[in-house]
């Protein structure tokens, strides 16, 4: 069986919806061809040259990046400068490259999920928030002996979630009644006769980013030839995405012990800490990569320590000023850790589809630490 890049991206939109990155992002297919056929494909933090190279060498045809390779417009690709280069290789190799970046950050399940997970955070949060579910009740009219099969296929899609319930909807019969012009093919009744019959109106919620897959699907699952059904805003909003997490730890601990469990995981050449050693920390904040501009909101949300990277030393005094602990674990070892998570996700959504899907096995962190 062939899947395109295009139907590798779908899984990734499931994986990473584009609508949570950050409107400053470049993320998506940044080099290549939709409709290129991916017999392999590489998980990497990082795009550069000797991440390409072995892409060459595995014969890969994707390369699915975290960090993106083109942050910003380019008004020239020169072959002796390091994007040009990439850029050359990536075609002349025929590889494809997709970035999922900040809707990666922010996705549920997505690096910050997974770093609260592996520090066994509890009651945990978003941090920043950055966006919330646009709500819309959804209607249709199904025929009595279709109920069950139209409301699975909305649910499927995505429709009927509420806060931690699935499959949420509500029916009532009444009688639906309809007249068949000339040319149609009813599936009830016969062209030109008026026709009544038993019909459930079936209601759900369904969030915006959600709502074509969720219609299609219901269109595919209903018997009619021209299904009858509304689309309602509301004023409610669902889930919350943003950047970062926080939350409590299982038992408070020392702030040197926390620095050392954090070196332990992260399994880094070394890690940064600001606070006294023997504070106690309880309450935990955490976002991979660069998170310094969210110090605000751990502040605000009562984080005693703050997890992150490239902490820069003003913000290390400002953070020390204010009495609250900061672990530097590093942008890279914060972060690189998760390609294999994504790499399993995506085998699992492409089991049986023939892809096969390696981790880059390139260590693209710039730092030695002596």
């Amino acid at each position: 069986m062939s899947v395109t890049v295009a139907e590798i991206i779908k899984v990734m939109e499931e994986l990473a919806p584009s609508f949570l990155a950050e409107e400053w992002d470049n993320i998506g297919l940044q080099v290549g061809d939709y409709n290129q056929t991916v017999h392999r494909l590489l998980v990497s933090l990082d795009t550069d040259e000797r991440v390409i190279d072995e892409a060459v060498h595995k014969k890969v045809d994707l390369i699915i990046s975290h960090h993106p390779l083109f942050f910003h417009p380019v008004k020239n690709l020169l072959y002796h400068e390091p994007l040009g280069k990439a850029v050359r290789k990536l075609i002349k190799h025929e590889i494809s490259l997709f970035a999922a970046h900040t809707n990666l950050d922010i996705a549920p399940g997505g690096i910050n999920d997974f770093l609260a997970e592996i520090l066994d955070l509890r009651e945990v949060e978003v941090l920043a928030e950055t966006k919330k579910d646009k709500l819309y009740k959804l209607v249709v009219f199904v025929p009595r002996d279709f109920l069950d099969q139209v409301r699975d296929a909305i649910c499927e899609a995505g429709g009927g979630h509420i806060g931690n319930y699935s499959h949420c909807t509500f029916s009532v019969l009444g009688e639906g009644t309809f007249l068949p012009l000339a040319g149609t093919k009813p599936f009830i009744g016969a062209a030109g006769k008026m026709e009544k019959t038993p019909e459930y109106r079936l209601e759900t919620i369904v969030p915006e980013y959600r709502l074509n897959s969720v219609i299609q699907a219901m269109l595919k699952s209903h018997p009619y030839e021209e299904a009858a059904f509304d689309i309602y805003p509301t004023e409610l909003n669902g889930v919350k995405y943003g950047l970062g997490r926080i939350g409590s730890l299982a038992q408070p601990v020392k702030l040197a012990d926390l620095a050392k469990k954090i070196k332990e995981i992260f399994n880094g050449n070394g890690i940064r800490v600001i606070g006294d050693p023997e504070m106690v920390i309880s309450k935990v904040a955490v976002l991979g990569g660069g998170g310094m501009s969210c110090f605000q909101a751990a502040q605000k949300k009562g984080a005693q320590c703050f997890i992150t990277g490239d902490v820069k030393f003003h913000e290390g005094q400002h953070a020390l000023a204010m009495g609250i602990a900061v672990i530097d674990a590093g942008h890279y070892d914060s972060e690189v850790q998760f390609m294999s998570v994504l790499a399993d996700n995506l085998k699992n959504k492409l089991k049986g589809n023939g892809v096969q899907v390696l981790t880059s096995q390139i260590n693209t962190n710039p730092w030695n630490i002596y």
